[in-house]
């Protein structure tokens, strides 16, 4: 038996090749990481003949033949229509704190301010060393002091003149020594729907004091229900401008204003819904400057009363129309009367408990909203009043003189 020998001259040249190849390799490696390296000083020192294009210049190669991506320099003046508009006006919204007493419990006569709310308001005139401000009612609903927070934060007691709940409006006065700026007071008659619309006021409290939202209107002419006594009954259908700015509690009060800086609107409210963004509400400045004049003037807004405590007929079921108040088929709404104050005008026209009232003026009402409406927008305390009625299933008509509201 023999045994297979592999060391013949021809094997033993290959194991020499092997040896030389692989330090071959590893030097042609070295070399064309050493010359990659090399290369973009090489070509800085302009030493070699071609130059290297990077894919960055390469795009802006192309960009400038118009085949690739624009990479044109843009510069963005900040400094816009809005922005300067809100320089403009901001001085003008001040915040308004409702300080209220708190008792001592030791000793009640020592008790202290503290407190109990802060809104917004709008600077809207100066007059013999005083400064006038309009806010909401019920931002200092309550108060037995008010401060005003000016926007370099320097506070200015503040006295009352006279607020309405109905409007949702009231009026204060102060030293006008560090007022500089009044607001600009525009129109809201010809706003137009999509427009822009710019908010300014303090949400959440003097932390956000300043805060500026911007967005459109919404709507004109908004009704929205308001309940005075939280008894769940309309009381009032308030008309407000529908915006899309942000306006959030502390908002109340503060100035919604047009592009060219005119104040359109007091804002007033917010529907307050987790489902809901992007509904806030103003109270048009048209509609808004009667009433603050006749507060600043009387402390009050005279309203026109007949004396009488009604409710709809929608109110009532339909059995008790025929049962109690024998109303006729043909009788679809009105207005009846539960009671009627001692000496008021309805008294005294013999107006009566469980009269129906349907027309004044020959306008049909439906509910107490109605009655208000129309005695609070369309007549005026001393005039005279057409009532139609049924009593007994019998239509009647009286005249009666309007009082004011006390």
């Amino acid at each position: 038996m023999g045994y297979y020998d592999d060391h013949s001259p021809a094997t033993q040249q290959q194991k020499k090749s092997r040896r030389f190849m692989m330090p071959t390799l590893i030097g042609i490696v070295l070399g064309a990481v050493l010359i990659l390296l090399a290369l973009p000083a090489l070509v800085q020192t302009n030493l070699l003949p071609y130059s290297i294009t990077t894919p960055n210049e390469e795009n802006e190669a192309t960009d400038n033949e118009g085949t690739g991506i624009s990479s044109e320099k843009v510069e963005v003046d900040v400094n816009t229509q809005i922005t300067e508009v809100v320089e403009e006006v901001t001085p003008s919204v001040v915040g308004v704190v409702n300080l209220q007493s708190q008792s001592n419990f030791w000793d009640e006569q020592n008790g202290s301010e503290e407190e109990a709310g802060v809104g917004s308001g709008v600077i809207y005139k100066k007059e013999g060393g005083e400064a006038y401000v309009v806010t909401n009612n019920h931002v200092i609903n309550g108060a037995s002091e008010i401060e005003v927070v000016l926007s370099d934060e320097t506070r200015v007691p503040a006295e009352l003149i006279g607020g309405d709940v109905f409007s949702d409006l009231a009026v204060l006065k102060m030293s006008d020594e560090h007022v500089t700026k009044v607001a600009d007071i525009g129109s809201s008659e010809n706003l137009k729907v999509g427009e822009p619309a710019i908010a300014i006021g303090n949400p959440l409290g003097l932390q956000f004091a300043g805060s500026v939202t911007k967005g459109i209107i919404s709507g004109k002419q908004r009704a929205i229900p308001q309940d005075f006594n939280n008894d769940g009954q309309e009381d009032w259908q308030a008309e407000v401008i529908q915006t899309d700015a942000a306006i959030n509690p502390g908002n109340s009060g503060g100035a919604l204003i047009n592009v060219e800086g005119q104040l359109i609107g007091i804002n007033s409210m917010k529907v307050a819904q987790s489902s809901v963004e992007g509904i806030g509400f103003a109270i048009p400045i048209d509609s808004a400057l009667p009433l603050i004049e006749e507060l600043e003037q009387d402390g009050q807004v005279s309203r026109a009363f007949i004396g009488i405590e009604a409710y709809g007929l929608n109110e009532v079921p339909t059995s008790e129309w025929e049962n109690t108040l024998n109303l006729p088929d043909d009788v679809e709404g009105g207005l009846y009367i539960r009671s009627v104050s001692q000496m008021s005008p309805a008294s005294k026209a013999g107006l009566e408990q469980l009269d129906v009232i349907t027309e004044l003026d020959g306008e049909p009402v439906e509910d107490i909203i109605d009655l208000r409406k129309y005695l609070y927008e369309e007549k005026d305390p001393g005039e005279e009043l057409e009532v139609t009625y049924y009593r007994d299933g019998e239509p009647n008509q009286t005249t009666l003189t309007l009082d004011t509201q006390e």
